[in-house]
């Protein structure tokens, strides 16, 4: 890997790590980190700010998994390097280093991912998601039923490749970051979209 290819992969980590949600919600007097689920993605911002930032919320985090794997593809051309910076992207919104490590759980910056990627595939992923929401009305057990049939999509349609290996990487962290929601799924006690924590 090149200086060049090594450089763009921390620039994917810090764009990852930009916490839209809570600059949306602190614009608006709001310390997200305290209310609801405590998250900062777009699924808690529209329990606790309103729709129209949530929509910004989801939008941005979104972008910051599209950026880096266009800008990697773009500049280098290498899609094992796009991968890891995607993947890179991801581990800086669950893990941002601008607010001590603590981030959310990475839906909309996967799915920005695998929309660069693959848009096929990323936009198969997009359309469960919404599917299994209109049905279920659970934003956790969307992105789980999503994400879950990732690793398979990419194989039926991209076969055992570096596609892959990002596609189930992401489902893993997906899964491990929804460990309390699946919990919560399971005792009937997580909130459906919309609605407030504790109601």
């Amino acid at each position: 890997m090149s200086t060049e290819e090594m450089l763009l992969l921390v620039v994917a980590y810090i764009a990852g790590s930009i916490p839209f949600g809570l600059i949306l919600a602190k614009l608006r007097g709001v310390d997200l980190r305290s209310v609801g689920s405590g998250n900062i993605g777009a699924t808690n911002v529209l329990r606790a700010v309103g729709k129209k930032e949530a929509a910004l919320t989801l939008a941005g985090d979104m972008l910051k998994g599209v950026f880096p794997v266009l800008l990697i593809l773009s500049t280098s051309g290498n899609s094992k390097v796009a991968a890891l910076g995607g993947l890179f992207s991801v581990l800086g919104h669950n893990y941002p280093v601008f607010l001590g490590f603590r981030g959310g759980k990475g839906v909309a910056t996967s799915l920005g991912v695998i929309l660069a990627f693959d848009p096929l595939i990323g936009g198969l992923t997009l359309f469960l998601w919404l599917l299994s929401a209109f049905i279920f009305r659970y934003s956790s057990l969307s992105a789980l039923i999503a994400f879950g049939l990732l690793p398979l999509d990419m194989i039926i349609f991209r076969g055992r490749g570096v596609g892959f290996l990002l596609g189930l990487l992401l489902a893993v962290l997906i899964f491990w970051r929804h460990r309390g929601n699946i919990q919560r799924l399971l005792n009937g006690t997580e909130p459906r979209i919309g609605q407030k924590r504790g109601l």
